[in-house]
């Protein structure tokens, strides 16, 4: 990944935007333990747009969650900034021939945030926990048949099948973390985490903040900062006016700029933005009322109002700078065209609610003019704004015709369409069901031939598209602005907010 700094931007502010590296998978390395560097001092202040729902990793689905977990939480291996999988707490790892055994070494010597030790036993309990209380992730574990501990510095993993995206599913991101099981019985895991990452969790102040301090005993490199302090700042305006006066030294939450300000450049992320319609509800259960909206929707309008311009339209999931992209978009906007397959599905004088969050105000921008291009074909929309805690519970619940939202953090082409268009997949809220797409999707993540594998994806992702399940907007630019006293940071496209590396200038 490259990293573009773009100019001055206000007295404090460096934007800078990420640029998508290909998805990518990784051979293992043996690799030492971290130096002993001490701090260099400093409380960073970080601005974000919401506030987490809770801090459990395998229970949280909320991106403002994983803001805050990625600087708690280890996994086995972890992405680097080319979306590589490398070491983390696993420094090795075997594979038997018929690919169906890995063997990871953990590190040495790793202790969490209270200073018990890390050992195989909690690698094992953190899966187990996943796959049988069949948690958010448990999706990732669909090929594994066990996981064992034979001594505190091994972890086995056998499978029922060759999972080519094995180390992506157990180090993609934080959601997979591992997990001290006497944190979790305690039920203290939602607001005070005990993780062994590089940094721990100080104090959570609800509706305000959430304090975080350097774990002094981390396994890594130590931490300069003293600690991170995340406040939750709805407002774009006010975020970026914050980190103009100073207040705050970075925030990701900033207001759509022009595009013609010089100072922002277009770049697109691995994370994509959508509606869905729920297929449990007349007549959206209809894949020609479906099509019908996909073609009544302006794209370009929609992602001008939403982003400015600081994303780029794409009408499948995976972005085009990916290996895996799919360069398929079969939907014109054509208001006459939905209309007449309005009127063929015998739908007229339709009202929907679009349920939405002010937590991403985009949605928000979005929804206006997605409900101005629905008006103009008869259909009314209704557009429900919700914090993002109720967006969550109403999603879950199936209360909504539709919503509006994204898929942070992507890596493998799983990722983007198993959990969200598999019949049975975690997330598949609005009930979308294809067998064709089932088995496709099931195969793809089995195959190890990379050019069968992309083949299944792309027949997969052409049926999601053609079932309007997904009705796919953009993929957006990756924008984030610090100050210049802060060194040491790295915009990620997968949105992976680390702070382990980062210096404050006194």
């Amino acid at each position: 990944m490259s990293r573009n700094k773009l100019g001055a931007f206000g007295a404090a502010l460096i934007l800078t935007v990420g640029v998508l590296s290909g998805c990518t998978g990784g051979e293992a390395v043996d690799v030492g333990g971290g130096g002993n560097a001490g701090g260099e001092g400093g409380i960073l202040n970080a601005a974000i747009g919401g506030e987490p729902d809770q801090l459990d990793p395998h229970k949280t689905s909320a991106y403002y969650s994983f803001q805050v977990l990625e600087n708690v939480y280890d996994t086995l291996v972890e992405p680097d900034a080319d979306l590589k999988m490398v070491p983390s707490l696993a420094t090795k790892w075997t594979t038997s021939d018929d690919q169906l055994t890995w063997t990871f070494t953990l590190r040495e010597g790793v202790k969490f945030s209270d200073g018990s030790p890390l050992t195989s036993e909690d690698v094992v309990y953190s899966f187990e926990r996943i796959i049988k209380e069949k948690l958010n992730n448990a999706y990732k574990f669909a090929t594994v048949k066990s996981v064992t501990g034979p001594d505190p510095a091994t972890v086995v993993v056998t499978l029922s099948a060759p999972t080519p995206n094995l180390l992506a599913n157990l180090g993609g991101f934080k959601g997979v973390a591992i997990v001290e099981k006497s944190n979790v019985e305690s039920g203290k895991v939602k607001t005070a985490p005990v993780g062994s990452g590089p940094f721990t969790v100080a104090g959570y102040t609800s509706g305000d903040s959430i304090k975080l301090v350097r774990n002094d005993a981390y396994w890594g490199e130590k931490p300069k900062l003293d600690g991170v302090t995340f406040t939750f700042v709805k407002d774009p305006t006010v975020a970026l006016q914050n980190l103009r006066s100073g207040q705050v030294q970075w925030t990701d939450n900033l207001p759509p700029q022009d595009g013609d300000d010089p100072v922002v450049k277009s770049a697109a992320s691995t994370d994509y933005w959508y509606v869905a319609l729920n297929e449990a509800r007349k007549p959206f259960d209809n894949p020609e009322v479906r099509r019908a909206i996909g073609y009544a929707l302006d794209r370009e309008a929609i992602t001008k109002a939403a982003k400015f311009g600081l994303a780029t339209v794409n009408q499948t999931a995976i972005p085009k700078d990916s290996a895996f992209y799919y360069d398929y978009a079969p939907y014109s906007h054509d208001p006459g065209k939905a209309k007449q397959m309005l009127g063929q599905a015998g739908v007229s004088n339709l009202t929907m609610d679009l349920m939405v969050t002010s937590e991403y105000p985009e949605t928000v921008s979005a929804a206006q003019v997605i409900a101005a291009q629905l008006k103009d074909v008869g259909i009314t929309v209704k557009i429900r704004t919700l914090d993002f805690a109720q967006w969550l519970d109403e999603q879950a619940k199936g209360n909504f015709d539709g919503f509006m939202l994204g898929w942070l953090g992507n890596i493998d082409p799983d990722e983007f369409y198993y959990a969200q268009h598999h019949s049975g997949g975690t997330f598949n809220f609005h009930k979308y069901k294809n067998p064709a797409v089932d088995k496709l999707l099931d195969d793809a993540r089995t195959q190890t031939d990379q050019g069968a594998r992309k083949q299944a994806y792309e027949q997969a992702a052409k049926q999601i598209v053609d079932d309007a399940s997904y009705l796919y907007l953009y993929n957006p630019d990756v924008v984030q602005g610090w100050s210049k006293k802060v060194s040491g940071y790295e915009v990620r496209t997968d949105r992976a907010i680390r702070f382990r590396s980062v210096a404050l200038a006194k």
